[in-house]
């Protein structure tokens, strides 16, 4: 029987809430992707060995793992310390996450027949121990914690090679030589998608974040016929089924493929490094909420250099209220955490309204 806790309210103008409705707040809100362990030393003093999805079914330790770069850096928002195949590993697919390697499956779907292994995820039954570490991390959070799941691509992309990979050979071969498959995988991990989004946003999520951080190795002509409509359906039943939740929509290398990743649906569009803030409004809309999106290659490199690298994303942002600050990609392992706090404190100062 899962534990009974009283929620802390965020309010609408908490400022990671207020910036991703595009409205103005006291600062310009910061948060990391993958700020949930990698280099904090805390974190590895509590991990554990072995596949990261052993630490997310115990809750306690999930949650405490999600805490510590709140409490260490300041950040105005925590995002679940969870994983984008946590759903298709819980419903016995076969895939786990190899320790310095990533998501890797012994017998990738590779067929028509291969759909029988993905079944309907159901969260309350599947994965009760993320639904607990969000109840856990309501009652403790003051700002708010991001839900998050894996786009259907990306998810698809790492059932049918196996392994993290750099051609996709296999996934664009299914696309293109059985396209009634492909679709139909589609749909199903869409479906995985809004369940694992919709119950960790049930549980006291405040937000999400929609990862398809692989989706830029797509053409724009083959995102938008063999991706772009799967991820869409995610936007659009979440956004009925809990309208007063804002979507992030990421990917990595997506510049190509901007304007139908944001027709997908999202209130915000996560930037990589490589497309400038003023650029993505210029295409997009001039109020378009952006979150990124500075080059974590640069927080590798020390303060001096990440701190110019920050004076840069403030201007290019230029004062506009519709940016929450980011990284354009996750947090390196070898990342210094003085760095980041560094950060924080840096794009606190310089937009305190």
């Amino acid at each position: 029987m899962p534990i009974a806790f009283a929620a802390m309210t965020v309010t609408s103008d908490d400022p990671f809430l207020a910036a991703a409705r595009g409205r103005r707040s006291s600062h310009t809100p910061v948060w990391f992707m993958r700020q949930a362990g990698r280099s904090l030393p805390e974190y590895k003093a509590i991990r554990g060995e072995g596949s990261i999805l052993h630490a997310i079914k115990n809750p306690e330790l999930s949650a405490e793992i999600t805490l510590q770069p709140v409490k260490r850096y300041g950040v105005d928002a925590a995002v679940l310390y969870s994983d984008i195949v946590v759903p298709a590993h819980a419903i016995g697919f076969g895939i786990d996450v190899a320790p310095g390697t990533g998501p890797v499956a012994s017998e990738p779907f590779r067929c028509a027949a291969d759909l029988q292994r993905v079944r309907v995820f159901e969260p309350t039954t599947d994965t009760p121990y993320v639904i607990e570490t969000v109840r856990i991390l309501t009652a403790e959070l003051d700002v708010p914690l991001l839900a998050f799941a894996g786009a259907p691509f990306t998810v698809a992309s790492y059932l049918i090679e196996g392994r993290p990979s750099r051609t996709y050979e296999h996934t664009k071969a299914l696309m293109h030589t059985d396209e009634a498959t492909w679709h139909e995988l589609m749909s199903r991990l869409a479906d995985h998608a809004i369940a694992s989004i919709a119950s960790q946003l049930d549980a006291g999520a405040s937000a999400f974040q929609l990862f398809d951080s692989w989706a830029g190795a797509l053409s724009r002509r083959d995102y938008e016929r063999f991706a772009q409509l799967h991820s869409a359906r995610v936007f659009a039943e979440l956004a009925a089924s809990h309208p007063d939740v804002v979507g992030i929509h990421y990917g990595i290398g997506c510049d190509h493929i901007l304007e139908p990743m944001y027709a997908a649906g999202a209130g915000v569009i996560g930037l990589d490094w490589r497309t400038r803030i003023a650029d993505a409004r210029a295409r997009l809309g001039a109020d378009t909420v952006v979150q990124g999106n500075l080059d974590p290659s640069l927080v590798l490199a020390g303060w001096s250099v990440a701190e110019q690298g920050c004076a840069e994303v403030l201007a290019d942002n230029a004062g506009h209220p519709a940016h929450i600050f980011n990284l354009g990609h996750g947090v390196q392992p070898s990342t210094d955490p003085g760095v980041l706090e560094q950060i924080v404190q840096y794009v606190h100062e310089h937009t305190a309204r």
